[in-house]
């Protein structure tokens, strides 16, 4: 019972840095969709990236990092087309 204590306790203690690292892509990743915009895109791509970036800036004011990070994910994709 007792190692089930010390490992959540250790789960616990990394949260904030993981939650921190999420934040900071969470970042970076909209600032490549916004310098991705900028440039000449298909009107398919221009809309996914438009789409990507609305949810991204939403989730992040919400600190839902992780579904930040999907929508950057989706970004990325929209690119790759």
């Amino acid at each position: 019972m007792r190692i089930y204590l010390l490992a959540s306790l250790a789960l616990l203690a990394t949260l904030p840095a993981a939650r921190a690292d999420d934040a900071a892509d969470c970042d970076a990743g909209i600032a490549m969709i916004r310098m991705e915009q900028a440039k000449e895109h298909g009107r398919a791509t221009t809309e996914s990236l438009k789409t990507a970036l609305r949810v991204a800036e939403r989730e992040k004011g919400e600190k839902e990092y992780d579904e930040c990070l999907d929508a950057v994910a989706d970004a990325r994709k929209a690119l790759k087309k």
